[in-house]
């Protein structure tokens, strides 16, 4: 038996239970990144069989109806199993079946079985197949197909310890099992396959066909490799079209029988009872609207209802530390970094992870339900009528949680006029790197009050710009979908999953990972900012800062202690590097009610958005005037206007924001995607102009008009 360096791939249908499989083998043993040499998501973990020395590692490809690609997600899934010099190729294919929808699920497995690959059937979703009077024999299905099959049930992890053994029993054959191909070349075709699989060194049919039909998507061929296959296809005239049609015919030919063996009928076969009663509802072209709006509001009022004491917790805590470590340390250079540079950054990141954590919770809930999929439905003629269709709303709301991955989904859309509509608009969908901006602005400037004692405005505010950034969104696709053609027709299929009660481990899991995106990655950038700007708010070109601190205290010699420190300190960071800076762009900014203080957190926060909060309580933890610690929403209450003497952050200042963060394009990470994604600076540029447009212009309006 092979022992070292294992790795399995887990394949199978969307919502067949693959990913809920994977999590219930790996655990918290996963990490994320990407597929080598293509910009796919892949999720990979470990786990471990009892007899074997070392962990497997489970590879989670992309979910696909069939080996030959839909989308460029999907493509990954044969320039892997095509391969044997990938570094992800497996020793052993796990494939997950639906045991309610068999013989559109046999399709995929016939596939890759003819692949020569070992492989293991997982049967998922039995209770579902019950619940719709249909008995699956997996016995009778193992001896048909020839591979093992192991009933599991992925929610509850029951049947996972005998699809080990299942694993275990393919990676200890020492002979090949005897295979059953689905698959049989005809005609022409058999010396189409010889000469390939005598020129590229093949020992399987169908490996070769693929390298026939697929061979433009095997990144792992050279182009005269590619360029030969073209002419072999030419030599012996073979249609593809043709091909992959009678190839379906003929495996469904031979799967309808298989099927009939080992599925028995109890009854009418339908959708389980709760599905149907349910589906009459939240699919219905009135009320699906209603709920879903409401589910949205209910999210964004938990946001506030639910997190408030323990930011406010955070919040007082992180301040009363951060003064704990100030009386501490020694007075000079060192304490000024560590307090005023380092715990202010960290303060302006953990105190909004109570917002993040629900957020990604109430989320995971949605998709774990099934709910998710209902509203992909329902929206799907409603964004037809902007050039988009019910897939681009997986985008459109991974987008709340983030554009960068969310931009990354929309591979799933096949038409490629539509998914690059859903890439341009995806970032106007309020991600969570906006949350602690609207929070901390909307807690400044919204009363806590309730309406209808059950309704707080200050989440009614929240609920309204994220229902403005979906506007927006809907909006500019329609918009340019009038300047950018179509070229290709548009379609939308969609297999509903049934209901099902959340796994609250795996909401607590998701939110668990967020919380760690958040602090990790985000954090870093916060922190690596709040530093980079303390620096340059703390020194300054020449002596400009030594020259204006001696004019205010020979301007201010009748004052009080506490007075001249104040105004020394704004006088410092004024003529420092950062104000200098600030003051530069400042003329651009002031018809939106801006200083040169926020235009610097402004343009901080195009590293990424959260940073402008963090980089703001620097700002004014430098020029404040209280010995005393303040929270972060203190700081901002006791800033000034320099020009009018009254409360800096007024409700013009704060809708101004709140409107420029809506719509801007504030995160590189962002634009750096789009590139990606989109081959070339056309598209993110054209992006970045219209979207700071559309920022620019509508703080413009909110100030002139409130103020």
């Amino acid at each position: 038996m092979k022992q070292g360096n294992i790795k399995v791939a887990l394949v199978g249908n969307p919502n067949a239970g693959k990913s809920t499989l994977f999590n219930a083998l790996t655990g918290l043993r996963q990490k994320t990144g990407n597929f080598p040499g293509v910009t796919v998501e892949k999720k990979s973990g470990t786990f471990r069989i009892e007899g074997l020395e070392s962990p497997i590692t489970l590879v989670d490809l992309p979910g696909t109806y069939s080996v030959y690609p839909k989308s460029r997600d999907e493509t990954v899934v044969m320039d892997i199993l095509a391969n044997p010099k990938h570094p992800d190729f497996p020793d052993v294919v796990i494939v997950v079946i639906d045991a309610s929808n068999l013989q559109r699920n046999l399709l995929l497995f016939t596939e890759i079985s003819d692949l020569g690959i070992p492989t293991v059937i997982a049967l998922n979703m039995l209770d579902v197949a019950e619940s719709m009077n249909l008995n699956v024999n997996a016995v009778q299905l193992a001896m048909q197909l020839h591979v093992p099959v192991a009933r599991i049930n992925a929610r509850t992890g029951e049947g996972v310890v005998n699809l080990k053994e299942a694993v275990k029993q393919q990676l200890g054959a020492t002979e090949k099992t005897e295979l059953r191909y689905f698959y049989e070349p005809k005609g022409s075709e058999v010396e189409l396959i010889e000469e390939v699989k005598e020129i590229y060194n093949l020992d399987n049919d169908y490996v070769a066909l693929q390298y026939v039909c697929q061979h433009d998507n095997f990144s792992f061929l050279e182009q005269p490799a590619r360029t030969k296959l073209d002419k072999l296809i030419d030599k012996y005239s073979f249609d593809e079209n043709h091909f992959l049609a009678s190839e379906t015919v003929a495996r469904y030919e031979k799967i309808k029988p298989i099927v009939s063996k080992a599925v028995k009928s109890a009854g009418p076969t339908q959708a389980p009872f709760w599905t149907r009663k349910l589906d009459s509802v939240l699919l219905h072209r009135v009320w699906g609207y209603v709920i879903f709006a409401l589910v949205l509001l209910l999210v964004f009022q938990a946001i506030f209802a639910w997190a408030t004491f323990f930011s406010d917790w955070l919040d007082v805590s992180a301040a009363q530390g951060i003064e704990w470590v100030k009386s501490a340390m020694p007075e000079g250079v060192l304490n000024d970094l560590i307090t005023d540079g380092v715990l202010t950054g960290i303060a302006g990141i953990i105190v909004f992870v109570p917002q993040i954590a629900i957020l990604f919770g109430l989320v995971s809930i949605l998709e774990e339900s099934g709910y998710m999929a209902r509203v992909m439905v329902i929206m799907d003629k409603l964004m037809r009528r902007f050039g988009l269709n019910g897939r681009s709303v997986v985008p459109l709301i991974s987008g709340v949680a983030c554009a960068v991955p969310a931009i990354m989904t929309t591979r799933s859309i096949s038409s490629r006029y539509e998914r690059l509509l859903t890439i341009l608009v995806t970032p106007l969908m309020s991600c969570s790197a906006r949350l602690p901006i609207y929070t901390i602005l909307i807690a400044l400037v919204v009363p806590s009050t309730q309406v209808f004692g059950v309704f707080s405005v200050q989440g009614l505010v929240l609920f309204g710009l994220y229902f403005l950034g979906l506007v927006g969104a809907l909006g500019s696709a329609w918009l340019l979908s009038i300047f950018i053609p179509r070229k290709e027709p548009s379609y939308f299929m969609l297999e509903m999953p049934s209901y099902k009660l959340p796994r609250w481990g795996h909401v607590g899991f998701s939110m668990y990972e967020s919380v760690k995106s958040f602090v990790l990655e985000a954090g870093k950038v916060i922190m690596a900012i709040s530093i980079i700007f303390w620096v340059l708010a703390s020194y300054g070109p020449g002596d400009r800062m030594e020259n204006a601190e001696t004019q205010v205290v020979s301007r201010m010699n009748a004052a009080s202690q506490e007075e001249i420190d104040a105004a020394v300190a704004s006088a410092r960071l004024e003529n420092s590097y950062a104000g200098q800076f600030g003051h530069f762009i400042e003329p651009v900014i002031k018809p939106l009610g801006y200083d040169w203080k926020i235009g610097i957190a402004l343009l901080a926060s195009f590293a990424a958005r959260e940073v402008f909060v963090g980089t703001m309580a620097t700002i004014y933890s430098i020029s404040g005037d209280s010995e005393d610690v303040p929270t972060v929403k203190q700081r901002l209450v006791q800033e000034k206007n320099p020009d009018t003497g009254g409360q800096m952050f007024t409700p013009a200042v704060c809708y101004s924001l709140l409107m420029f963060y809506v719509f801007a394009m504030m995160c590189m990470s962002t634009i750096a995607v789009v590139y990606r994604e989109t081959h070339g600076w056309k598209w993110p540029l054209i992006q970045l102009a219209y979207l700071m447009v559309l920022a620019y212009a509508s703080a413009f309006v909110t100030y002139q008009l409130l103020s």
